[in-house]
């Protein structure tokens, strides 16, 4: 049906480019140790974009398997839209070689019955029942799910791949006069083994009794070891200023390349071509290869995050950064995002340790202003340690880069995004 849709498009004089996809999935919610909701998914679709004149249309229609005239009646209406369209069309990706990226599809995962994958989860709820006790409350979830997508477009861009996906969390609530929280969420491109299912678990129930005796500390001004996920929510302020679209409407703090932004030996990636990494792909939305882009190097800022539409507009080249859905236009997004790892070793440091915060959407992303919740943090003095929590962490994103004084050697992954600890300058009211 694909090449029918082109076969009808290739008559037309307008530009074109089809994305389609199409998945299935199974999701399984676990609350209170019992597994309480199963659903099976499936998805479809194709999404169309015209160029003509300088203008943009698009529309989409569900499922793959459309008559002729539907089709015809599709590449009409979208013609339609661009013609009274006012978004600007600068031109699709070429062709170019993409990337073979290991490890994004296993059949495991595509070939697994439901039923199969359902008896797991219930596996996931029964070791909750073992591992509660009378002021524990566990809760989790578990989804697998397999994709293939493709792009098309009349520069003769022609690609297609498929990826699978495994995603766990686990969340537990430790109740006994007091209350703490622990939580734990985990992506995969494969089948995990139960040991996952288990190791999710016991972070959540560690983080609760940690949680459980947790208070709110004293103020602190100074040095602070901030965990991936702490690290996570301020780097995300920042990284908002390096999307090719805000850069071109002013939206970003930054204007050009070259500027410093962090001290020497801190060096910022975002890399498509990572294998089995959650956040890889051979190919963007646009056809644009996947590729390993150099963001900040030794604190200087090396590359914005494009697409094929800004990379245009600031005369730069793609990094391959459009994603998108067959219900969406393309818009600028990460990959991996990976800190490269330092030659500290921290996981010895005694200080203020912040692990969790929550509430980075609060934060100014052009003046990196941010005040961030604590949701676990901890006091390691002498072997001892005390965690707090609700403190608030306030500073600037901008600031808090500039002053980072140590990374460590020793990375870790939560989703696409994979850091070492960092210290830094921070205030905690």
């Amino acid at each position: 049906m694909i090449e029918e849709l082109i076969g009808i498009l290739e008559r037309e004089n307008v530009e074109w480019e089809i994305y389609w996809e199409t998945g299935r999935g199974g999701s399984f919610r676990i609350e209170r140790e019992r597994l309480e909701r199963s659903q099976r998914k499936f998805h479809s679709g194709i999404g169309l974009r015209i160029g003509y004149k300088g203008r943009l249309g698009f529309s989409y229609v569900t499922g793959l398997n459309h008559d002729r005239k539907t089709l015809e009646e599709f590449v009409k209406r979208t013609i339609k839209l661009a013609r009274v369209s006012e978004v600007p069309f600068v031109g699709f990706p070429s062709p170019a070689k993409v990337p073979r990226v290991e490890g994004l599809y296993d059949g495991r995962i595509d070939e697994i019955p439901f039923e199969e994958a359902h008896s797991l989860a219930g596996e996931f709820a029964a070791r909750m029942r073992e591992l509660k006790d009378d002021s524990l409350t566990l809760s989790g979830s578990m989804a697998l799910a397999v994709t293939t997508y493709g792009v098309a477009n009349s520069n003769g861009v022609r690609l297609e791949a498929r990826g699978t996906g495994m995603s766990v969390s686990a969340y537990a609530v430790k109740k006994d006069g007091k209350t703490g929280s622990g939580s734990y969420y985990q992506t995969y491109r494969s089948l995990q083994p139960f040991e996952e299912l288990e190791n999710a678990l016991l972070s959540a129930i560690e983080e609760a009794r940690l949680s459980y005796r947790a208070r709110k500390m004293k103020p602190h001004s100074g040095e602070v070891l901030l965990e991936p996920e702490a690290f996570r929510a301020v780097l995300g302020i920042f990284l908002e200023n390096l999307f090719g679209d805000g850069v071109y409407h002013g939206r970003s703090r930054f204007s050009r390349l070259g500027e410093d932004v962090a001290p020497e030996g801190f060096t910022l990636i975002d890399d498509a071509t990572v294998p089995g990494g959650v956040g890889s792909f051979p190919f963007d939305g646009e056809g644009s290869p996947g590729e390993r882009t150099l963001l900040v190097e030794d604190g200087v800022i090396r590359s914005f995050l494009l697409d094929e539409t800004y990379a245009r507009f600031l005369k730069l080249r793609s990094t391959g950064n459009a994603v998108r859905d067959f219900r969406t236009t393309p818009h600028i997004g990460t990959s991996n995002v990976m800190v490269v790892p330092g030659d500290e070793n921290l996981g010895d440091f005694e200080g203020i340790v912040v692990r969790k915060v929550f509430g980075e959407h609060t934060a100014n992303p052009v003046s990196g202003d941010f005040s961030l919740t604590v949701e676990l943090g901890y006091a390691v003095k002498g072997g001892e340690v005390v965690p707090f929590r609700d403190n608030m962490l306030v500073g600037n994103a901008f600031r808090l880069l500039r002053s980072i004084s140590s990374v460590g050697k020793k990375t870790l992954r939560r989703g696409s995004f994979i850091s070492p600890r960092v210290v830094a300058e921070v205030k905690l009211v």
